[in-house]
């Protein structure tokens, strides 16, 4: 499970990472990521915790494949936060293809869009 502070939940928040941070695509999801953002909502001295919001939509299949996509990101997303910059917003959308995907595509698929946001690569 993801830890309460690294949660996005604030609709501003998930609207910031998706327009003004960097993309990449896989088959099974897209990554936004808007590095190093200052949280006026917080207080103090502190760097902001890294968070992360996940987008599930009805695309990707019932409710139940929806919740078990999203329990699945989560938990590859807990794993991979010490390799982001402090103060990221991240928001992982699955695509259609993440219903029937396993947990390995998913981690392959989420690790490359990383990668690819990290290194510097093109869009």
């Amino acid at each position: 499970m993801l830890p309460s502070e690294n949660r996005l939940r604030r609709r501003e928040d998930f609207a910031t990472a998706v327009r003004r941070g960097r993309r990449a695509g896989r088959p099974a999801l897209v990554v936004h990521l808007r590095s190093g953002v200052t949280d006026p909502h917080v207080s103090g001295e502190e760097s902001p915790p890294t968070r992360a919001g996940f987008v599930v939509s009805k695309a990707v299949g019932g409710a139940v494949v929806r919740t078990a996509v999203k329990r699945k990101l989560r938990h590859l997303m807990r794993e991979r936060l010490a390799r982001l910059p402090e103060g990221s917003l991240v928001v992982v959308r699955a695509l259609p293809p993440a219903g029937d995907a396993d947990h390995a595509q998913l981690a392959r698929d989420l690790d490359a869009a990383l990668e690819r946001l990290l290194g510097g690569g093109a869009r």
